[in-house]
């Protein structure tokens, strides 16, 4: 597949660069090795799409079976001789909804780096809208106007608000062509049943955060049943390759293949056979989508996962700093986003998040933390307090329970993890093994938990009535003491009284002395 809008006549610094990206879905496995000229620029080498159904009764027990992870294994065994084949130094091989919602999804991931050497990622519905949004915008002129996108897979939804500059809002639901056809498969009334039970589906979805009814100026739609359902719609590419799908012949293509059964869908319009499925269940929530949002034209930019992690795989491996910050800037936002769901202090959060910046920055070098720590960090400091949505009492572990059971844009679900304890931990007791989460985590893991909570536990401290009496402090260090000047207003009583209360994890983990420039802190503070 190649980006035929871009194709500069010289090859771009740091290029060609030869890539392989894998994309485990619910209904199948795809891996493509592809020669990229530019960043959006590409020619695949292999593409494979073998068809594992990893979601297939995963639904009834919770857990995939051993067959689909075998299978899973040997997929991923061909994508690793594959790139040795290739000779490919970079890749990234991601796993969706079907993985991340089974309990035994660390037995798979262990399973394959055993096996095949490979490591496998289990990226949220959050990342897996965002790496969507890295493709379609490379086909579609989104411009600064809101445009809704919407992603179906076989285990789940993404629906997000998106922009040229990426996702707004976003709302991931665990419902996708896979999960929908074993909820009817046992319905014997036909298909004007199971079509009143997919409405009464598709009703139940909640978009509270999207408003009543936002504005869009356009529809995306990806995924392999929208590129068929153009397809069996008669529409045609533009010359970018994108599909304008009316919303009316998407309705005419319902009802025909609602008409016929799954052999002669196959027949008729060459559908694949675990595709032929589920197609109408997918076409009928495209459509109520449209009619939701009040739109009367699907944009089918004939991408998705894959093409998106390949394309944000080559940005990480040229872009240097400049993805780095990218992707600072979608925690951020992404963060605030989750925040504002909970009617969040945000100005407090985000003014903790800096400080926490500024007291990272300041330890970097000498205690081995990085990028990816750092935005673990802020997410923890903006989020640390979305818990007194629930009640102030215990509020660190409500924020716990809460940022754990959510999703946020550039973060794995491990790392969604990190960011639920650090902000658990940004009050009353220590971090602990006899705390479960806590525990849970390997040993690097608890202790980076430990450093990032012992920093946002002073970085709080410091803005202890939520009105940033503190606007900013400068740090120095020796090898024994971190000598902090507060920049602000007022005597800072309340603030010297909270560190003295809350440094004591600190100290103890850096092994350094806190002490105040304006003046020692004080110990006798009521």
């Amino acid at each position: 597949m190649q980006d035929r809008r871009s194709a500069p006549p010289d090859l771009s610094p740091g290029f060609p660069l030869r890539v392989g990206v894998v994309d485990m879905g619910s209904n199948a496995i795809r891996f493509v090795i592809a020669d990229f000229i530019a960043p959006t620029t590409w020619t695949p080498l292999v593409s494979e799409r073998i068809p594992v159904r990893l979601a297939d009764r995963a639904s009834e027990t919770g857990l995939l079976s051993e067959e689909a992870m075998d299978a899973a294994v040997a997929v991923m065994a061909r994508f690793r001789d594959a790139l040795a084949e290739r000779d490919v130094r970079h890749y990234r091989a991601v796993a969706t909804s079907a993985v991340r919602e089974s309990g035994n999804r660390r037995a798979l991931v262990k399973r394959v780096r055993e096996r095949t050497g490979l490591r496998l990622e289990v990226i949220s519905g959050a990342e897996e809208a965002r790496l969507v949004h890295q493709a379609a915008r490379v086909r579609v002129p989104l411009g600064n106007r809101p445009w809704l996108m919407a992603d179906l897979g076989g285990g789940s939804l993404e629906i997000a608000i998106v922009d040229g500059e990426g996702i707004k809002t976003l709302e991931s639901f665990a419902i996708g062509t896979v999960r929908l056809l074993e909820e009817f498969r046992s319905e014997t009334a036909g298909a004007d049943r199971i079509r009143r039970l997919l409405d009464e589906y598709v009703a139940g979805l909640r978009f509270d955060s999207f408003g009543a009814r936002p504005e869009v100026a356009g529809y995306i739609a990806t995924g392999g049943n929208i590129d068929d359902l153009a397809r069996v719609a008669g529409a045609s590419p533009d010359d970018d390759g994108v599909y304008l799908l009316d919303l009316g012949d998407l309705k005419k293509a319902i009802e025909t293949l609602n008409e016929m059964s799954v052999e002669e869908r196959i027949e008729e319009f060459e559908l694949r056979e675990n595709r032929a499925d589920v197609i109408v269940p997918a076409a009928m929530i495209y459509a109520r989508l449209a009619e939701r949002f009040g739109v009367s034209r699907i944009h089918v930019p004939n991408v998705g996962v894959k093409e998106g992690a390949m394309i944000d795989l080559v940005d990480v491996v040229t872009g240097g700093e400049g993805h780095g910050r990218r992707r600072a800037r979608e925690v951020v936002a992404g963060a605030v986003a989750l925040g504002r769901r909970f009617h969040f202090e945000e100005q407090h959060g985000v003014h903790v998040a800096r400080l926490s910046e500024l007291l990272f920055d300041a330890l970097a070098d000498d205690h081995h933390l990085d990028e990816r720590d750092r935005e673990i960090l802020v997410a923890a400091a903006i989020l640390h307090d979305i818990g007194q949505r629930i009640a102030y009492k215990r509020h660190h572990k409500h924020s716990y329970y809460l940022i754990s059971e959510s999703e946020l844009p550039g973060l794995d679900l491990d790392e969604v993890e990190l960011v639920a304890n650090v902000a658990r931990y940004h009050r009353r007791a220590d971090p602990s093994t006899k705390h479960p989460p806590y525990e849970a985590l390997s040993e690097e893991d608890q202790e980076r938990v430990t450093r990032l909570s012992a920093i946002l536990r002073v970085a709080d401290a410091f803005d202890r009535e939520h009105v940033q009496n503190v606007r900013d402090i400068a740090i120095q260090l020796d090898d024994e003491h971190m000598e902090i000047e507060l920049e602000g207003e007022g005597d800072f009583e309340l603030e010297r009284w909270a560190l003295e209360r809350k440094k004591g994890l600190f100290e103890k983990t850096f092994g350094l002395e806190i002490v105040l420039a304006n003046e020692a802190v004080r110990s006798d503070f009521p």
